[in-house]
């Protein structure tokens, strides 16, 4: 071989359609015996949190969802999208809280009721039972209940939004879809639960400000705070904002309105 030329390499043989099918039959056994395996952990937690006399609370942890999301996503893969892996995961722990406790999803969805039930699957699968309502006060009833999660579309005709000023226990914890590729955001997820920070999240802020949506933008971001208005309705205002804050942040407080407050926080789309 004259120098310099490359050695020749190995080819693997392409493997036949019968061996191929044979390996996806036995990945599939095995799959099914961890997914086994892990809806029946489900129950060993509830059992443990008996033990430990934490019954009756709720056990959404949005939180740890996405961190766990976030952890499976970055790490090695080959041909499984990030849509593949959030569905699977986003319907193992749906099915773990369901077995844990009540878990019930109430909807509404505005003119769009039908995308609104889709964000809600694609958040929280197929096993929590869903029904949806004709009006968001009573998605927001229902998440009073223990176990209850209500998903409200965001539509400029409505500020239901507007209501968690003056029910602090509800909290919005999820923006839906959690993936980017899925679309815009289209409707926030509210319920009893703690909201805690991932490191990457995006709080829900609301003021009566007077000043137009630009203005309050700009006077937050010299305060350092990135604004974005997501709504405007019955003078009242919805704004995301880039990052974690606590309800009592003096940036806030300066903020324009009388009237504000923080109404929760979200991670951040989970492909961003």
């Amino acid at each position: 071989m004259a120098e310099g030329q490359d050695k020749p390499t190995a080819t693997r043989p392409t493997p036949s359609l019968e061996e191929v099918r044979q390996r996806i039959d036995a990945i599939d056994v095995e799959l099914l015996r961890l997914v086994g395996e892990r809806a029946g952990l489900a129950h060993d937690v509830a059992a443990a949190k008996a033990a430990a006399g934490d019954v009756g609370r709720f056990g959404l942890r949005p939180g740890r969802e996405a961190l766990l999301l976030r952890r499976l996503l970055a790490g090695p893969r080959k041909g499984a999208s990030s849509a593949l892996i959030v569905r699977i995961w986003r319907e193992l722990i749906g099915d773990s809280l369901a077995t844990q406790g009540p878990f019930n999803l109430a909807v509404w969805g505005g003119r769009d009721a039908a995308r609104a039930v889709e964000v809600a699957r694609l958040r929280f699968g197929a096993a929590p039972p869903l029904r949806q309502v004709a009006k968001p006060e009573d998605a927001l009833a229902a998440a009073r209940a223990q176990g209850g999660v209500a998903v409200c579309a965001l539509t400029p005709d409505s500020v239901w939004w507007g209501r968690l000023l003056a029910q602090p226990k509800l909290k919005v914890f999820a923006a839906l879809p959690c993936l980017a590729a899925w679309g815009p955001l289209s409707a926030l997820a509210v319920a009893e639960v703690e909201v805690e920070p991932t490191g990457a999240d995006n709080t829900f802020w609301v003021t009566d400000a007077p000043q137009a949506a630009a203005s309050v933008e700009e006077t937050l971001s010299r305060d350092g705070v990135a604004a974005t208005l997501l709504a405007e309705t019955g003078g009242l205002k919805l704004f995301m904002l880039s990052g974690f804050y606590q309800a009592d942040d003096p940036r806030l407080a300066r903020a324009p309105g009388k009237l504000t407050g923080v109404i929760g926080a979200a991670p951040a789309p989970l492909d961003v």
